[in-house]
């Protein structure tokens, strides 16, 4: 870089240009002030080779330029085409190759810390803030700090250590288009910002193969926006953290909530939401307040209420993995609904089923009924196991939330099991009853009957899924609990040591916590095999029943549940809802 000669000043100033002070103007050795006019510089500003051209648009490149701006305390790289600064750009540095054109105000203030930092509150809306949401975020250690609060001591100790740059950053290959205010806002690389109407303390993250979209008549405050994610369409989103691959448009809001891999969301509402991968909601009265989803599907006017009386919006419930709820469903928190269940109709009664997965909770009045395991059966949850791993659109190089798509697996097998013995209980102690209570819900004699059968079937399915597909051999059997983290799933006593590391202090940053639950995962197999065998030896009639009798029934039982979801897709052909060659294609893939 060099300064500006006095001939070049010249005709810079021929061409409207001026500066504060020229001499604290630098450009690169190639500069020619054909390459700038109508400009305007405060401070120091750096001016890198405009030699080249920009691509504006799909076979459209423009010469590169800085004309009609503004600008204070400015870096611009190489190869930029900066144009039509309505107000100024201020406390930047613009990397390489950017396009930046018809803007309003762009600036930074010193000590920014561009939303990483801010706690937030989640699930417990009323509550103290119990997830820090920063560039490093992912869907493990949400869970975990909301959990554990050592975990939220790691997370700020990152940010403090991270520090923040002295300006703003507009990373290479940026595009800034039409937008009217960005303020203390970094920008990744290749993130395309487009009509956007105003992102104040953000940081968008960006790279080559997983560029972020921010889009017309956005807002985004308090925010920070992962890479490949895309906020379009006047969405709004204040102390939120969208994550990767994440999709939220159609004028969606959210506040306080936190969204993480292939999460999409549209036209609706979030408030303190905790929406672990795979959560989806697409209408415009839907609502998702106070509550933990993942794999998830949110039918049209789904809500939450997180006023269970007078005391303020304190309450909050979980959905596990692969639930939904029905068009007009309401659930007065809290509650808690195991994996694979279908919610039905306004829920009031604080149903706490966990322990009955692959269940219908519907409500008829003011009772909630429950009908067990009756969802292992159906076409929509043969559809969702198969289809999540195909529509996880995240680049193989940015992954960072853990997504175990196993099924089943240990964690849900674990609550089949104590459904299976809580059914079994109630028959005992219901002896000529027709209706049981349990936990806020009534379940028929009949519903009980079947539910023991389709929990025997997928305990039956876990282990066909687990002995043909592991290649590990171990005859070590291990009883041990497990965990969802939000994707990824884990032996609970490998949790609890994590825990206790931290606490110690044996585990002190974010990378080492990142990289011991990456362990974790790349041992599921291993630790599926223990559990398959404790399983094996516990779950018979017969203790001593050997591994080819139980391969026996579990292929069997493969082929039953195959035949099950044949005749619920059957069963909607018959109704008149699809047609034959659609029933056909769907058949084949089963």
């Amino acid at each position: 870089m060099r300064k500006i000669t006095d001939l070049e000043i010249a005709q810079l100033e021929e061409r409207g240009c001026w500066a504060e002070d020229w001499s604290d103007i630098l450009v690169d050795e190639s500069f020619a002030p054909l390459q700038m006019s109508s400009v305007l510089m405060y401070g120091h500003v750096e001016i890198g080779s405009l030699n080249g051209s920009v691509e504006v648009e799909d076979g459209f490149r423009r010469r590169c330029c800085v004309r009609n701006a503004t600008l204070r305390n400015v870096t611009i790289g190489d190869d930029c085409l900066v144009e039509n600064v309505r107000g100024y750009i201020s406390n930047y540095q613009i990397g390489d190759g950017c396009y930046i054109a018809n803007v309003g105000v762009i600036t930074a203030q010193e000590g920014s810390t561009y939303g990483n930092g801010n706690t937030i509150s989640v699930l417990n809306e009323g509550g103290d803030g119990n997830v820090v949401i920063f560039e490093g975020l992912t869907a493990q250690l949400a869970w975990m700090m909301v959990n554990f609060p050592s975990v939220i001591t790691l997370a700020k100790n990152e940010c403090h250590l991270a520090g923040e740059p002295a300006c703003g950053i507009i990373g290479s290959g940026a595009r800034i288009v039409g937008v009217k205010e960005i303020s203390n806002v970094k920008v990744g690389e290749g993130c395309e910002i487009q009509g956007s109407a105003r992102l104040d303390n953000c940081t968008i993250l960006s790279t080559d193969d997983a560029s972020t979209l921010i889009g017309s008549d956005v807002i985004l405050e308090n925010t920070i926006v992962a890479a490949g994610a895309s906020v379009t369409d006047g969405a709004k989103a204040d102390n939120c953290f969208i994550g990767e691959s994440v999709h939220i448009g159609k004028g969606f809001s959210a506040e306080a909530s936190i969204f993480f891999a292939n999460s999409y969301m549209d036209n609706g509402e979030a408030c303190a939401a905790f929406c672990g991968p795979f959560s989806t909601s697409h209408h415009k009265s839907t609502l998702l307040i106070g509550g933990a989803f993942s794999f998830y599907n949110a039918g049209s006017g789904t809500n939450q209420s997180n006023h269970a009386y007078k005391m303020g919006p304190i309450h909050w419930g979980t959905l596990d993995r692969g639930s939904k709820t029905a068009s007009g469903s309401h659930i007065l928190w809290p509650a808690h609904v195991g994996t694979f269940s279908m919610v039905m109709g306004k829920v009031q009664t604080h149903p706490t089923v966990q322990k009955l997965p692959f269940s219908y909770v519907i409500a008829e009045g003011k009772e909630t009924w429950l009908v067990p395991g009756i969802n292992i059966k159906t076409v929509g949850t043969w559809r969702d196991v198969n289809k999540w791993p195909k529509r996880d659109v995240r680049p193989l190089t940015s992954r960072n939330d853990i997504i175990n798509f196993t099924f089943p697996n240990p964690y849900i097998i674990q609550s089949v099991i104590e459904g299976k013995n809580i059914l079994e209980n109630l028959l005992k102690r219901n002896a000529g009853e027709d209706v049981f209570e349990y936990n806020g819900c009534k379940i028929k004699r009949s519903g009980a009957v079947k539910g023991i059968q389709y929990y025997e079937l997928i305990i039956n399915l876990f282990l066909y899924q687990c002995f043909s597909n592991n290649k590990t051999e171990t005859d070590e059997a291990i009883g041990t609990r497990w965990v969802d983290m939000m994707g990824l799933l884990a032996p609970k006593s490998e949790l609890d040591s994590i825990v206790s590391d931290i606490e110690k202090g044996s585990i002190a940053t974010i990378a080492e916590l990142k990289e011991i639950l990456s362990q974790i995962h790349l041992s599921y197999r291993q630790n599926e095999q223990m559990y398959a065998n404790f399983v094996m030896q516990n779950c018979g009639n017969n203790m001593f029943i050997d591994r080819d009798h139980w391969m026996a029934q579990a292929e069997e039982a493969n082929k039953r549940w195959l035949k099950m979801v044949k005749d619920d897709a059957e069963k909607e052909y018959q109704l008149g809802d699809v047609e034959e060659s659609q029933l056909r294609e769907f058949l084949e893939k089963i």
